[in-house]
């Protein structure tokens, strides 16, 4: 069997697709690339700026491609922002053929969103949950049976070391920031499993599957907690980077293969295949037990919907 890679990815011509956090990493990549096939690619980012000069970078090198881009306002930490984001996309698309759920925060410094929440739950988890529902009409009304449309929610191998703890969602009785990036991983996974559970049940035409990068050479985690632990990863990431991770356009591969491959089936999880699954062309993975309970799963559901004001498929 041969090493998938983006040549693998099928013309996009007339799908659009919608990656949060696309502005650098692996979300730029992935962007690139579905340009490069014809999509046209909402880049949405909490920096215009930043936008901007993503937009010009994937213009420049996708001069042969056939699609196109286009910037929207998002700070996924912010839920009046989520849902006005979400009113200007439906302000100017009909479809919506894939939804990238990418952009992430890692081991951050303790701080809350604006609606009481810690920041790593509430832009990891919570801004693309309510992100997803407010979208879910226009991904349904877009899909078919043969050919439906994805949510892809971007996960990391720190699931594994995730626990949900409900009654500290807003880190009010201890904040670890490892612990923390964990945790919303950890529900990237439930939610990617618990929205394929309901869409199915619900009859519609969306697929919902997750990725995960491996290690991969980004600007992710480049905002110190300080705390001890990130500073000993902070002083090893040199050897770390040098032989454990790989270019983000490699990292992105697990995200494109999510999102297009024909043998995709609801709740499959993608990424690199080499060792450790540090390292690697995709494939379909493995997860941890705890991102497969269902109890846990269906409450986090419903603790996200109080929290976002975002009810769907309940």
């Amino acid at each position: 069997m041969s090493e998938w890679t983006a040549a693998d990815v099928p013309d996009q011509s007339g799908r659009t697709v919608l990656i949060t956090g696309a502005n650098s990493g692996i979300g730029l990549e992935a962007a690139r690339v579905f340009v490069e096939k014809g999509a046209h690619v909402v880049l949405a980012c909490r920096s215009r700026e930043k936008a901007e000069v993503a937009e010009a970078d994937i213009e420049a090198s996708s001069a042969s491609g056939g699609g196109s881009t286009e910037i929207l306002d998002l700070d996924l930490g912010d839920l009046d922002s989520v849902r006005s984001a979400a009113e200007n996309f439906l302000a100017e698309h009909g479809r919506l053929d894939v939804l990238v759920n990418n952009a992430g925060l890692m081991a951050t410094p303790k701080r809350l969103t604006p609606q009481g929440v810690e920041v790593q739950f509430g832009v990891n988890h919570l801004g693309h949950f309510a992100l997803t529902g407010l979208l879910l009409d226009t991904l349904s009304a877009t899909g078919t049976d043969e050919t439906p449309a994805r949510v892809v929610n971007i996960a990391s191998l720190a699931h594994r070391s995730g626990t949900m703890d409900f009654e500290n969602l807003d880190a009010s009785v201890s904040y670890h920031p490892w612990r923390a990036y964990g945790r919303s991983k950890l529900a990237n996974l439930l939610f990617t499993r618990e929205l394929d559970e309901r869409v199915t049940a619900a009859g519609l035409p969306i697929l919902s599957v997750a990725a995960h990068p491996g290690g991969s050479s980004t600007n992710l985690g480049n905002e110190p907690a300080g705390d001890a632990l990130s500073r000993v990863l902070g002083f090893i990431r040199p050897v770390f980077d040098k032989f454990m991770t790989q270019s983000a356009a490699m990292g992105a591969l697990p995200t494109l293969m999510a999102a297009v491959d024909p043998a995709a089936e609801g709740g499959d999880y993608y990424g690199p295949g080499g060792m450790g699954e540090f390292r690697g062309h995709p494939e379909k993975v493995g997860m941890a037990g705890r991102a497969k309970d269902e109890s846990v799963a269906s409450e986090l559901w419903t603790v996200s919907v109080d929290l976002s004001g975002v009810d769907y498929l309940t």
